[in-house]
């Protein structure tokens, strides 16, 4: 591990004054003093999250590539900034706590669905419909229908197994 070096006199010994998790624990900010010339100083401490895509190439994870990506699918919805980071942020510790330092990009996506039905039904459609590579209506079809069960509680969402479907009518009859 590098010592941190003083902005002042570049001395790499200092002592911890303060130190506090930021960025819903994301990160560690430190407030240093330096041992040589006592000038004191502020840093940021975050572990890197690296993201190996489906080429096998690994970089660095992007919190703004996700906003990005969501914002593509939230485009002429009433869904704000704001609502587009809080969003990043819970995926973000949600892939720190299942996956530690390193995640496949296929997860985040998977992480991303949950919040974003919660967010706006219609963007986690558009989303869902390219992570999940839709072909057709049926698959459309297939993912409002657990869509709805999601929202009114039915574990059966295509009523297959008989009785009331998630729109009150009787499944598997005309």
């Amino acid at each position: 591990m590098r010592s941190v070096l003083c902005p002042s006199c570049s001395s790499q010994s200092s002592k911890v004054v303060d130190s506090r998790t930021v960025d819903h624990g994301v990160a560690i900010r430190r407030r240093r003093e330096c041992n040589k010339c006592a000038t004191r100083f502020t840093t940021l401490e975050r572990s890197i999250l690296l993201v190996t895509k489906r080429n096998g190439v690994t970089e660095e994870f992007s919190r703004d590539k996700l906003i990005k990506g969501v914002r593509r699918a939230c485009q002429g919805r009433e869904v704000s900034d704001d609502a587009l980071k809080v969003l990043a942020q819970q995926v973000e510790q949600s892939i720190r706590a299942q996956h530690g330092s390193q995640v496949q990009a296929n997860d985040i996506g998977l992480a991303i669905l949950d919040p974003l039905r919660t967010l706006d039904e219609v963007a986690y459609l558009r989303f869902a419909s390219v992570y999940k590579s839709f072909s057709s209506a049926d698959d459309f079809e297939r993912e409002i229908a657990t869509l709805r069960a999601h929202r009114y509680g039915n574990t059966d969402p295509l009523g297959e197994r008989g009785g009331m479907s998630t729109d009150g009518h009787e499944s598997g009859q005309s």
